[in-house]
């Protein structure tokens, strides 16, 4: 949280006890409990996919990557505003289109290069759904959707949002 030293730690002391109280209320701090996380049709809006979510959220995008044909793993969270921010990507070898730079962080474990601390902000999420391609969905440990699952070649949208 960028604000956490905001008056003296007070900010802090009171997002300390609204974490501990809201989500007694089935509440989270900046994201009431009818906010889902959904996965549109981008043509026709048919809803594929709907899932609770809160601020804190995290979600796993997991895809192969089209050229190089390897697995590319993407970490987001949402935060309080229902934004997904790209917290880190994790993936096997270097090639086309690939980044060499991106986040804070970079280091190779277990085979992955790991690029953390990125902080980048998306509204939504959009691509083009493959059955071979798009792997997992999972926000907070639960299964959202498997490529698979979604219709073939459909140009899809993943949005958190009101109910």
């Amino acid at each position: 949280m960028t604000r956490r030293h905001w008056h003296g730690g007070r900010f802090r002391v009171f997002h300390a006890a609204l974490a501990v109280i809201l989500p007694l209320a089935g509440m989270s701090p900046g994201v009431a409990g009818d906010t889902v996380l959904r996965i549109y049709d981008w043509k026709t809006g048919a809803v594929y996919a709907e899932a609770p979510v809160r601020a804190d959220s995290r979600l796993f995008f997991g895809w192969i990557h089209s050229l190089e044909k390897i697995p590319w793993n993407e970490y987001f969270h949402v935060d309080e505003k229902n934004r997904l921010i790209l917290d880190a990507i994790t993936f096997p070898a270097f090639g086309a289109g690939i980044p060499e730079n991106k986040g804070k962080v970079c280091y190779v474990k277990d085979g992955l290069i790991h690029m953390e601390e990125i902080g980048q902000v998306f509204g939504e999420l959009h691509w083009l759904n493959s059955h071979t391609a798009t792997r997992d969905i999972v926000l907070d440990g639960a299964l959202v959707a498997r490529g698979s699952e979604l219709p073939q070649h459909a140009r899809l949208r993943l949005v958190i949002e009101k109910k």
